[in-house]
């Protein structure tokens, strides 16, 4: 979903690649509800981070503290970044709550997004 926002919004300000730490594929869920806000991600895959070991980044944001805690150092000049976001795939219950956990990571993510960029590109 961040990389869904920070592309959309960064605009040709930004180029966004997206890892994990484990490879998953994207929701389907994520999927429904970043269309929602008319951000399509359905194309998106689910990269590992060692791929990406050779490219000199910027800034790099970890979204969870999995993430955080077993994300592989690699000598990087990036400002590294981090933000706990709740895991909307492991939400329980109804379709309906399962939908609001869905919503509620969307908007955090969107809002952290938006104030990322006008923070560190004055976008």
């Amino acid at each position: 979903m961040a990389h869904g926002y920070l592309a959309a919004m960064g605009g040709d300000k930004v180029e966004v690649y997206s890892a994990g730490v484990e490879t998953h594929g994207v929701n389907p869920k994520a999927i429904a509800i970043m269309a929602e806000d008319d951000i399509d991600i359905s194309g998106h895959t689910s990269n590992h981070v060692d791929e990406y070991r050779n490219i000199d980044f910027d800034f790099v944001i970890t979204v969870c503290d999995h993430a955080k805690e077993r994300c592989p150092w690699f000598p990087t000049t990036a400002v590294l970044f981090h933000e706990n976001f709740p895991d909307p795939a492991k939400a329980t219950g109804t379709e309906e709550e399962v939908q609001k956990a869905f919503e509620h990571t969307r908007n955090l993510i969107k809002s952290y997004c938006l104030a990322f960029l006008q923070k560190q590109l004055n976008h």
